[in-house]
């Protein structure tokens, strides 16, 4: 539920849970400004800087961070990448949010943009993006202390922020303090609108330099500080855990496959000041797996909510963040948040307990993802008012190659094609630093780089040891045109994609180049390309015995296309890879014994939901930056779990 908020006369807004006003009379803009963001020397801090890391420990209604924003746009010496890390237990309604931003009519555009990703806020962590990626606000939703602690952020700037001492004690005593510095490195500057004897012992006792300087109206002094223990102090522990390799700031990488996950890995490193070259074996990008005509992005269900739900749930956002970032795609086109229908057909739904039920509880953060199907909708697919279904809100339809294409569409990133990589080998550079390089067929050096990512799908098995686990599963779709439909089947097509046994995707382009998707087998451990003719009628039958389960009078009106006499419906085929554990391999191959190795693969056949954000897992791996999900999902794919390194989730 939203923090319910109560607005003063004078436009203030008010938290009853806490018995305080959330900010100043003149709206907070003063103590952003000077208290926060000139309190840690910003913008003048970060200049030049390749990335800068804030973290924040009260977000309310987000002012600190829009000043900062802001502050960023404006500055010609900005750091290249903005990282926004904040703490909020209660986060506010997304309209609360925007009315108070309405106060700031400088701050207002970008208010507008952090309120059209307002939600969904379960508790976790959540990533949102702007700005094409460079500035990124993570969101830490639950208790402050136990989130750092958790997460372990590391920061170059500390907004101590959040509701007086003596409302909220919890978030300004010597443990949660001890957290924040635990977040710290030597240098880091922390800002502070209290004064307060308590605050001040406690962080020098942390190993903070402390000042009293001037504060802002109404504020007659304000409290400013560096972290420079006179100790050494520990490294904070690493939120992955176990031994990983070191922070890298940018440099040239080379990416091994060209298709969804390799695309997103360049993208996001070239986001961060990366060269990247990516190679593959195909003449054109998405030539592999990633080629499939159109497939669907939604979250997975779970009554427990499970790692692969709430991973499903953070790629399925980082996904709409790639998509609608891009003005190479085009909505409707080349896809669309149309929202997905699940048919359980397997039993109950699988919605987990803690959630709101009905398709009215839009107050709910889990309601705002997904919800049980209303008689609208299932009446929209053409199933009875009893069918078991979920509408999943957050999700959609695209086409992979189209991704794919735009991820690719950066200065920053050489394509490299017909580039068959059969060896990749490390050596010595003329300056002494080791070098990966990709060999072809007969030896010959392709491209090298100081670092290489393998994301070859099923073909990365031959640059990874034993010990990864890779698994082929073959996948073929039945297509055809919107426009060569059977007659009468165009009242049974559903207006938005439904899956649950197979998945259909109903109308995928526009105009007459529109077409049908339904399937995909799941075929494990074959990798023939392409499938036998026999293999291929298999396949279409096989579809359309899905189809009939997930909405019977669509199939029956489908069938003379699928499987009639004469039919000849649009085949694709391509071979995904998994792990055991149905979960995505992202992290080094071996940091000690091949330093610069990375791998990111393993996304079965979650590719479309899951790739963007693995791309920025990895990138953050790589760059020493926050991480974008949950400490405890990031182990869950670390590689280190399949070398006896790390912890599993």
């Amino acid at each position: 539920m939203s923090e319910p908020i109560e607005w003063m006369p004078d436009g203030t807004p008010y938290s009853p849970r806490f018995g305080d006003r959330y900010h100043s009379e003149d709206g907070g803009l003063t103590q952003a400004r000077s208290t926060f963001l000139q309190g840690c020397g910003l913008p003048g801090a970060w200049a030049g800087q390749p990335h800068w890391r804030i973290l924040e420990t009260g977000f309310g209604f987000g002012l600190n961070f829009l000043v900062t924003w802001t502050a960023w746009r404006a500055d010609p010496a900005r750091c290249r990448l903005l990282h926004f890390t904040s703490c909020e237990a209660w986060p506010v309604g997304a309209d609360d949010l925007l009315r108070a931003a309405s106060q700031h009519p400088d701050l207002l555009p970008l208010a507008r943009q952090l309120h059209a990703q307002w939600w969904g806020l379960l508790p976790g962590v959540h990533r949102l993006a702007f700005d094409e990626g460079r500035v990124l606000l993570t969101l830490f939703v639950g208790d402050a202390q136990a989130m750092l602690r958790q997460q372990t952020p590391q920061a170059d700037s500390i907004y101590l922020d959040g509701f007086s001492p003596q409302r909220n004690p919890g978030m300004w005593d010597a443990q949660m303090l001890k957290t924040v510095a635990r977040c710290c490195r030597r240098g880091t500057r922390l800002a502070t609108w209290t004064i307060a004897r308590p605050v001040r012992d406690a962080l020098a006792q942390c190993g903070f330099t402390v000042r009293k300087v001037p504060g802002a109206p109404p504020k007659r002094d304000n409290l400013q500080a560096t972290f420079d223990p006179a100790w050494e102090p520990r490294a904070a522990p690493a939120p992955l855990g176990g031994s990983t390799a070191p922070a890298t700031p940018p440099g040239d990488c080379l990416v091994i496959g060209g298709g969804l996950s390799g695309s997103a890995v360049a993208a996001s490193l070239a986001r961060r000041g990366w060269q990247v070259r990516v190679l593959d074996r195909g003449a054109s990008p998405a030539a592999g797996a990633s080629g499939l005509p159109a497939g669907v992005f939604a979250p997975h269900l779970s009554q427990g909510d499970n790692p692969l739900s709430r991973l499903s749930r953070s790629g399925v956002r980082a996904t709409l963040q790639a998509l609608t970032a891009s003005p190479a795609l085009t909505e409707g086109v080349d896809w669309s948040a149309c929202g997905v229908l699940e048919r359980m057909l397997d039993g109950p739904l699988r919605l987990p307990a803690a959630w709101a039920s009905g398709e009215g509880a839009g107050e709910s953060a889990g309601a705002e993802w997904s919800r049980p199907a209303g008689a609208d909708t299932l009446a929209a697919a053409g199933l009875p008012a009893s069918a078991p279904a979920c509408w999943h809100v957050r999700a959609g339809w695209l086409r992979p190659a189209r991704l794919v294409g735009a991820l690719l569409q950066s200065p920053a990133i050489a394509w490299q094609g017909s580039a068959t990589v059969a060896g990749l080998r490390r050596v010595a550079s003329a300056g002494g630093t080791p070098r990966w390089q990709a060999l072809g067929p007969g030896g010959a050096v392709l491209a090298e780089a100081a670092h290489a990512v393998v994301t070859a799908g099923y073909d990365s098995r031959a640059w990874l040891p034993a010990h990864y686990p890779l698994n082929a599963l073959r996948g073929q779709v039945s297509w055809g045109l919107r426009a060569d439909s059977p007659p009468g089947a165009a009242a049974a097509w559903p207006p938005f994609p439904v899956n649950g046994h197979g998945n259909l995707v109903p109308r995928a382009g526009a105009g007459a180049q529109a077409i049908w998707v339904m399937g995909s087998t799941f075929e494990r451990g074959e990798t023939a390309l392409p499938p036998s003719p026999a293999s291929q009628a298999e396949a279409h039958a096989a579809n359309a015995a899905k189809l009939e389960s997930l909405l019977p009078d669509l199939a029956a009106r489908l069938a003379p296309a699928m499987t009639g006499p004469g039919a000849a419906p649009g085949h694709w085929a391509g071979v995904r890879c998994t792990a055991p554990d149905r979960l995505p391999f992202v992290g080094p191959v071996d940091a000690v014994h091949q330093p610069g190795l990375w791998v990111c693969t393993a996304m079965g056949a979650r590719g479309i939901t899951l790739a963007p954000l693995c791309g920025e897992l990895l990138a953050a791996r790589m760059a020493g930056e926050p991480l974008p999900v949950d400490a405890r999902l990031a182990r869950a794919l670390a590689t280190e779990r399949w070398t006896g390194r790390s912890t599993g989730a």
